[in-house]
């Protein structure tokens, strides 16, 4: 096992979804159906997977495909559109983690260790950095300030 990451490779398929995302703005975040979904500010929810595999589809759909109750997908709409709104103070967030002012999407990098993955999603003043397990499966998120 290496301590080292190294670039990934990116398919054709992520690096096209990659260039629909620069230039947007991710609002927050949330884990559902072994994915990470990130609400971005044109409509549209990124997910991510734990091998770094992706799609790219209008917020509606993403939340009518996803597989949870009725509850909860409306926590999840509402929670959205009051990030949608500018509605980011408080601690009234349950489902949805509000993501760090300036996370207008700059660039996306893929770097990999053994059957870890990272995505690094850096902004104009912040960044995502999503780890992610491709034999468990878990993501973990952190939020960094530049």
């Amino acid at each position: 096992m290496t301590d080292e990451w190294r670039p990934g490779e990116t398919g054709t398929h992520q690096d096209h979804v990659i260039a629909h995302v620069v230039g947007a703005t991710v609002l927050g975040y949330f884990a559902a159906d072994d994915a990470l979904h990130l609400s971005l500010d044109i409509g549209f929810i990124w997910m991510i997977y734990a091998d770094a595999e992706m799609g790219l589809v209008p917020e509606s759909l993403a939340l009518r495909e996803l597989n949870v109750g009725a509850e909860e997908r409306a926590r999840l709409v509402e929670e959205l559109r009051r990030l949608h709104d500018g509605e980011t103070e408080g601690d009234s967030f349950a489902r949805v983690t509000p993501a760090p002012a300036g996370c207008l999407i700059e660039e996306v990098r893929l770097l990999a260790r053994d059957e870890m993955r990272r995505l690094e999603i850096r902004g104009e003043a912040a960044a995502l950095v999503v780890e992610a397990s491709t034999l468990t499966g878990e993501m973990s998120v952190r939020q960094l300030s530049l």
